[in-house]
Order: structure tokens, then C-alpha cells, then sequence
């Protein structure tokens, strides 16, 4: 946490999971949104090592980040990915009060089977993203993911499949 002015801002990481042609979204209660996994860095923890671990312990997956820049071949220092995007969301908690979050957007994909996600988690296609279709579990309300969430998820699932097939490498260890 930084504080500017008298603003709280909490750095954040959020992981795009892809399989195939879907990301996993979840609704969250307290926003009342349907979000991809992620949640704070820690400290002494970099976001790349952040969004790994908040995807599992999220959606229960092992993930690796895809990356999405190139790679500078350096014998040191090490590096971290950087992200797709940064992001700085306005949060209205009504524990913590009004604060932002600097949100790092990666691009994940589990790196074992992709098809069982744990309860309350979903596999939305590209076409339910691109068409705005409303989404839910039986209980929910039927909504739309927000804006951002719709638009980085088809970039998510775009870029996965095209590295997929092209056989580029990912990053898992930083």
C-alpha cells in the first residue's frame, strides 16, 4: 500500500485463465460483477508470483502466465513479466472504505487438464464475451460481465490460442 494525497492504493493481480476458447469468470458477491481470479500482492511476493497464487487459490488450477511482450535475454538481473495492462480501479469497500487498486493483468493457462472448475467458477466462450450475453449459474442474475472484463478476456483468449499455435514458450517461475 502507497498513500498519495490521503488515498489508499493497494497493488493488485489478475489472472485471465484461458482453455480453448473460454476464460474462467466467477460472480463476486461483494462487487455483484463477474470477475476473473486475482486479489493483492503480498509482501515479498512478486505479481507474477501473486497471480499464481490467487488463480490457485482461486479456481484450484496450476497456472503459468503467458507471456505477452517480448523477452530480454539477460544472465541478470532477474526479471518479472511485465503485465498486458495496468489498471486502476476505484474500490468502494464498505470495511476499508474508498481506496484504488493498481490492478497487473496477466494472461494465465492451467498447465494440467482445463475442463473441472471448482464451485461458482465458469468457462465463458469468446462468443458469449464479443455477443454481451448475459450470464448465469441457475442463481445468479442473468448479466453481462463489466466492459473491461469482456474486452481483456477476448484479448486473453485471442493471444493464448495464437501463442498455442505458434508454440511459443511461457513463464512460470518469475
Amino acid at each position: 500500500m502507497i498513500s498519495e494525497e490521503g488515498l489508499i492504493r493497494h497493488f493488485t493481480a489478475t489472472g485471465f485463465v484461458v482453455c480453448g476458447d473460454s476464460v474462467a469468470l466467477h460472480w463476486h458477491p461483494k462487487v455483484k460483477a463477474w470477475l476473473p481470479p486475482g486479489g493483492h500482492i503480498e509482501p515479498n511476493e512478486d505479481p507474477v508470483q501473486a497471480v499464481i497464487r490467487e488463480v490457485l487459490e482461486e479456481t484450484g488450477f496450476k497456472v503459468e502466465v503467458v507471456p505477452t511482450s517480448p523477452h530480454v535475454n539477460l544472465a541478470y538481473p532477474d526479471q518479472v513479466h511485465p503485465p498486458y495492462t495496468i489498471m486502476v480501479e476505484d474500490i468502494h469497500d464498505p470495511v476499508d472504505g474508498f481506496h484504488k487498486h493498481i490492478d497487473m493483468i496477466y494472461f494465465c493457462r492451467p498447465v494440467a487438464d482445463c475442463q473441472r472448475l471448482t464451485e461458482g467458477w465458469q468457462w465463458v466462450s469468446r462468443t458469449e464475451l464479443a455477443e454481451l450475453l448475459p450470464l448465469t449459474d441457475g442463481s445468479l442474475p442473468l448479466k453481462p460481465p463489466p466492459e473491461d472484463v469482456r474486452l481483456l478476456g477476448i484479448h486473453a483468449i485471442d493471444h493464448v490460442s495464437g501463442v498455442a499455435r505458434s508454440g511459443s514458450g511461457s513463464l512460470t517461475n518469475r
